[in-house]
């Protein structure tokens, strides 16, 4: 039998291979596809990276019919929703609901990798809680009825009661209610997810701003008294500071109410927009901050340095912090064994980070009306390269255009993944670059009759500072070096 099998096996596996070398060659500028490993054949070996092109890129230019003075399914528009969907990056669903289309999913992931790299420094751990929840555990907590309108509710088949999680303080302390053996020694317990959430708002609004289905950032934290988890608490916070700060966004901590969520203690993150629906308190003369919900309407002078006067603007909120205590905790019985091995309850906080919304007020706050700007670090590509027109006098150039493109990510590892290429070639160098601008690609470099000369230059346009450049090769990867990445 065994001999039959050995002539059998290479004749199958030839037939099985050639669709997939086909579909290799009809996608030659997807990833790259390895066969599965035959027992019988050595290691494949390793396909060269290649290279993203516009022309391949998903972003259909028949989404990008949004005028400024439109009004989609019924949802008011501000200049982030405008542009990312003029952009081809995001298409509207149903109201509140959108797709997050290729460059979006790339920048967003992005800011997952950041925020992964924050909570985990301050002793996060990552894990994935159901989005559907049993509306026993809300109800035992009372929020079931004080959600009201806002939570997703459905039946199952048996007629039993769920919901469509639009946070997860139940679901967490239900969690680790259940872990009996929790010690002390084991504390601070640190949970942290980035998921899909839902919530049902009467009036979406401005794209990823206001939704119905957003992602989002929640953590919970467990700590064996109420100074150790003041000191996460202010930790977490610290660490929420370090995301903003490494974005290039101006992020200011504002006193907060602490809503359904409550707790007593609590501290919204907020971008300062003028299209921001939240009403702020800022002191001129030092570092007091509040939402308007948190003070009386009439008061104008600062409750902390007493001298200052309070200025009024207005924030997006990207991120929000509530000190628990044992709101959740007693009601679950979410314990630990203390020094004495005596159980005891723990106390809880929790933190939560818009992330469809940092990615969207990002837009908002730094973009130019007709211009997309990315915080550095999100650009779903670093760089853009502009090969010249096909037919033009300058047309030689274009394969130096490729081997720059193809070479950057080697010479300049960071860069591997980063670089575009706008293959387009029929569109002159204008149109083109007209539409990296619009996309927001931090550095587009044009390859035209410079680059034939016998010192090549290349003209490069940085967006962020609105200036072009005319540098050599060397000049160019000195220029690229200092990039930084995620």
């Amino acid at each position: 039998m065994e001999p039959v099998v050995h002539r059998l096996w290479p004749r199958a596996w030839q037939r099985f291979h050639r669709p997939l070398a086909l579909l290799q060659r009809t996608h030659s500028s997807s990833p790259p596809v390895f066969p599965l490993a035959s027992p019988l054949a050595s290691p494949p070996l390793s396909c060269p990276h290649s290279l993203p092109l516009v022309s391949r890129l998903y972003q259909p230019s028949n989404l990008r019919d949004v005028g400024p003075d439109s009004r989609l399914q019924g949802e008011q528009t501000c200049k982030s929703q405008r542009l990312m969907q003029q952009a081809g990056l995001i298409y509207p669903s149903n109201p509140g609901c959108y797709y997050y289309l290729p460059a979006t999913v790339r920048a967003m992931e992005k800011l997952v990798c950041l925020i992964d790299e924050e909570m985990q420094a301050v002793g996060g751990q990552k894990l994935d809680m159901p989005s559907l929840c049993s509306a026993e555990l809300w109800r035992t907590s009372g929020r079931w009825e004080l959600m009201g309108k806002e939570l997703f509710r459905l039946k199952d088949r048996h007629g039993a009661d769920f919901c469509l999680s639009p946070t997860h303080e139940e679901a967490v302390t239900a969690l680790v209610s259940h872990q009996t053996t929790l010690s002390h020694r084991q504390l601070p317990l640190l949970l942290y997810q980035i998921t899909r959430k839902f919530r049902d708002e009467p009036k979406p609004k401005f794209g990823l701003l206001r939704g119905r289905e957003f992602y989002m950032k929640d953590m919970y934290s467990f700590d064996v008294s109420e100074e150790a988890a003041f000191q996460t608490y202010e930790s977490v916070c610290e660490a929420y500071r370090r995301l903003f700060s490494r974005l290039g966004l101006r992020c200011v901590k504002v006193q907060a109410d602490t809503g359904n969520i409550g707790g007593t203690l609590s501290h919204e993150f907020q971008l300062p927009a003028d299209i921001g629906e939240d009403k702020l308190l800022l002191c001129g003369s030092c570092s007091f901050s509040a939402n308007v919900e948190t003070l009386p309407s009439d008061q104008t002078h600062c409750p902390k340095c007493k001298t200052g006067t309070l200025a009024q603007s207005k924030g997006i909120e990207v991120g929000h912090t509530f000190y628990l205590g044992k709101k959740y905790s007693e009601m679950f019985n979410a314990s630990f064994s203390n020094t004495q091995n005596k159980a005891t309850v723990t106390e809880m906080g929790c933190y939560g980070l818009g992330v469809t919304r940092i990615l969207a007020a990002a837009v908002e706050v730094l973009s130019t009306d007709d211009e997309i700007r990315w915080p550095d670090l999100l650009a779903p590509y670093q760089v853009c390269i502009l090969p010249p027109k096909k037919g033009s006098k300058a047309d030689e150039a274009s394969s130096i255009a490729e081997d720059l493109a193809h070479s950057l990510g080697g010479t300049l590892p960071r860069l591997k993944g980063e670089v575009v290429m706008d293959d387009r070639t029929h569109m002159t160098i204008g149109k083109r670059l007209k539409d990296a601008k619009r996309l927001g690609y931090p550095y587009v470099i044009v390859v035209g009759q410079g680059a034939l000369e016998e010192q090549p230059k290349f003209e490069v346009i940085c967006q962020k500072h609105g200036e072009t450049l005319f540098l050599s090769k060397d000049g160019l990867l000195d220029l690229l070096r200092s990039v930084e990445t995620v």
